[in-house]
């Protein structure tokens, strides 16, 4: 059973930084791609971040670069997504998700790509 859990998030003032962390289990790992998303209150849910599952190879989407970075942990079976200079509009509920088949060649920033959420992690940036 493919189980993806998200942790780390919580309310942090304007600039301030968080590490999130996603936890996976019930699937080879290092064959995927993983991604990062986010779904603030009445918006659809949003492409963050991805890592593909060779090589490390990474894409950001414009709103976030510079200040998060995804990486992963292919021992501990785990995504992280480190997150500084917090700004207000950074608040969401932050999903990571796992691409809905292996050894991909190619990036996907939509989450119609994905097939396994985990629950969610809340991020709350007060200005």
């Amino acid at each position: 059973q493919v189980q993806l859990v998200e942790s780390g998030g919580g309310l942090v003032q304007a600039g301030g930084s968080l590490r999130l962390s996603c936890a996976t289990s019930g699937f080879t790992f290092n064959r995927y791609d993983m991604g990062w998303f986010r779904q603030a209150p009445g918006k659809e849910r949003e492409f963050v971040a991805v890592i593909n599952w060779t090589y490390g190879n990474v894409y950001y989407t414009d709103s976030v670069k510079g200040r998060f970075t995804i990486s992963r942990d292919n021992a501990k079976n785990t995504v992280f997504l480190q997150i500084n200079n917090l700004k207000p509009e950074d608040t969401a509920i932050y999903f990571c998700g796992r691409r809905n088949f292996a050894y991909s060649s190619t990036f996907s920033l939509s989450p119609r790509d994905y097939d396994s959420w985990g629950q969610g992690t809340q991020v709350t940036v007060s200005s």
